[in-house]
């Protein structure tokens, strides 16, 4: 969803391809309950409070900013989402996560992030987190779990990884408390490679806390997850 004229309420709404087929199902599946707002377009640094008009143009060059259309990327979308926070906060909001994962193939773990700075209290947050992998192809099975709307355990080990192990990588997304994960131990994705590659983003649903964690799949039964950062 984005603005397209700051003049007037003029508001551009499309669906992600998710949105589309709940809404071709007819049985209520497409239900939103939510929605975030972010500004990615907007550049702070052109506000200037020595403007020679006075302070009621110290934001014009930002007003004057061309805004963003929609479209359905997650990867250069809602990067940057308002959020609200206490009054007096000093610190934004930050996630207490993995520096990184290093799986053997076949190998489970399971991400649980906590936030910092946020609602006077270091912990989950409540809405919980968007989990986003850039290569869905090195997961067997990536699952969100934890909160009531959460689908089940989702195992991509022979569905959809079978038909997507031969092709682009492709980017795949889960909400939930925590993430549950299996790397994936089909062989045609390590015959030139002893490794994989890819990066999770973690994204606070309350907070809009951001994080990105890298993600190594090993040809060997092994696992590293190395401890959250302090």
């Amino acid at each position: 969803m984005g603005y397209l004229n700051n003049q007037v309420v003029t508001v551009d709404a499309i669906l992600t391809k998710k949105g589309r087929e709940l809404m071709a199902r007819g049985d209520g599946s497409f239900d939103i309950r939510s929605f975030a707002l972010s500004d990615d377009e907007v550049d702070y640094t052109l506000y200037n409070p020595n403007h020679p008009s006075g302070s009621a143009y110290y934001g014009e060059a930002i007003e004057n900013m061309p805004l963003l259309e929609a479209f359905p990327d997650e990867t250069q979308m809602m990067k940057y989402k308002l959020v609200t926070l206490n009054r007096g906060t000093a610190t934004m909001p930050t996630l207490s996560v993995p520096t990184n994962i290093d799986l053997g193939n076949g190998v489970g773990d399971t991400i649980a992030p906590r936030t910092r700075n946020y609602l006077n209290s270091d912990g989950p947050e409540a809405a919980g987190y968007q989990f986003t992998v850039s290569d869905i192809r090195v997961f067997g099975t990536f699952a969100g779990s934890g909160l009531e709307d959460t689908p089940g355990s989702i195992n991509l080990s022979n569905t959809q990884n079978q038909l997507i192990t031969n092709g682009t990588s492709t980017s795949f997304t889960q909400i939930g408390m925590q993430l549950q994960v299996v790397a994936t131990s089909v062989p045609t994705l390590f015959a030139s490679t002893s490794r994989l590659y890819a990066t999770l983003t973690i994204i606070g649903l309350g907070s809009g806390a951001r994080a990105q964690i890298p993600v190594i799949i090993s040809n060997s039964s092994t696992s590293t997850v190395t401890a959250p950062i302090s």
